[in-house]
């Protein structure tokens, strides 16, 4: 049998609701696969933690995470805590001490769902997109000077890296050569406005791409392929950008395939020598949270990603499976969706739908 340690990080608002159904459904796909096996272990390190403690998880964190197969995150953020220091304090130490390079987010649009892109299908709308995770416009390095005079400024470098660059791009092309429908490449750029940085990053476009023959590949500016998204998105395989690109491009994917509210993503360390993790796009939702309403599609959406990362591609195509069950159906729905279903009544149905699939 199969086993795997999951580490369980709510978080905060409807973190803790999401997180709950995600966890429900991956143990009844446990209960309905005998070769799997999973052990959670949930940590109560958010905002809340942070209120009494003064950090956002023990100084020790990381090596607690580091022996877990994977790690399942519901949202951070709370009104009170700044968000970079939410975010600097918890989500981006592990991407970075974790190594957890590729951000990997689908652009997909399962059955049941509508696309608020006039005439585009389920067979328009399947994509996936590559963000690098550690580095780019998203550094630390920079700082503030003559804070609270008429000099006042601050200075934010980004940092790109031939390791950093290479091995995203790599990635981006061997997902296309395994998963791509296209066989095809699309790099992010701006190189017209952006002098240094990313001049660099489509020069090593061209360089791994000559690695990958059997891999078409071209390279966009950022404003262009925004419009593609929206305009012509059947021409999309993989997608590759940086750090800031990618974060922007991934939002505006979601939006085109339903929202926020069913938007996976994963935070991949390829070697596998540390965790990965998976999260939902969408944000803490404090203003909703405990009222059972919000959506939990896209922290199921994630536990799929997470068998699929650890090698249980059955399973994982089975939760698909019962959301586009759930999806087509149109009867047990979160408010979000046109429905009058709790979260965990999502949950509860898509446990029923895995049932039977896989009972």
């Amino acid at each position: 049998m199969d086993h795997y340690s999951i580490a369980l990080l709510p978080g905060d608002g409807i973190g803790v609701d999401v997180v709950r159904e995600g966890r429900k459904v991956l143990e009844t796909v446990c209960k309905l696969h005998g070769g799997l096996s999973l052990s959670f272990t949930e940590f109560d390190w958010s905002c809340e933690y942070f209120a009494k403690n003064g950090k956002m998880m023990p100084d020790n964190g990381l090596e607690i995470l580091k022996d877990f197969d994977s790690i399942f995150l519901g949202a951070v953020g709370y009104p009170g805590v700044p968000d970079h220091v939410s975010l600097w304090g918890l989500l981006l130490p592990i991407r970075r001490q974790f190594e957890q390079y590729i951000n990997l987010r689908p652009v997909k649009l399962l059955k049941g769902i509508q696309s608020p892109l006039a005439g585009k299908t389920a067979e328009d709308l399947n994509f996936l997109v590559v963000r690098e995770n550690n580095e780019g416009e998203y550094s630390n390095m920079g700082g503030r000077m003559y804070e609270g005079t008429d000099l006042d400024m601050a200075i934010q470098n980004s940092v790109f890296t031939r390791k950093g660059v290479e091995r995203v791009l790599r990635y981006a092309f061997d997902l296309a050569r395994k998963q791509g429908k296209r066989k095809h490449v699309t790099a992010a750029t701006k190189s017209n406005g952006i002098n240094h940085t990313m001049p660099f990053w489509d020069e090593y476009v061209e360089k791994i791409g000559k690695e990958y023959p059997d891999i078409t590949h071209n390279t966009v500016h950022i404003d262009a392929l925004a419009a593609f998204f929206v305009s012509k998105p059947e021409t999309m395989d993989v997608v590759v950008a940086s750090n800031l690109f990618g974060d922007i491009l991934t939002d505006l994917g979601a939006a085109i395939v339903g929202g926020l509210g069913i938007a996976p993503s994963a935070n991949i360390n390829p070697e596998k020598k540390y965790p990965s993790m998976f999260e939902p796009v969408h944000g803490s939702a404090p203003d909703i949270a405990g009222k059972g309403i919000a959506n939990p599609l896209a922290s199921i959406w994630c536990t799929s990603m997470m068998l699929d990362h650890l090698g249980q591609r059955e399973a994982a195509a089975a939760i698909i499976d019962a959301m586009e069950d759930v999806l087509q159906e149109k009867e047990v729905l979160t408010p979000d969706m046109g429905g009058k279903a709790t979260t965990e009544q999502v949950g509860d149905y898509i446990c029923k739908k895995l049932r039977a699939r896989l009972g």
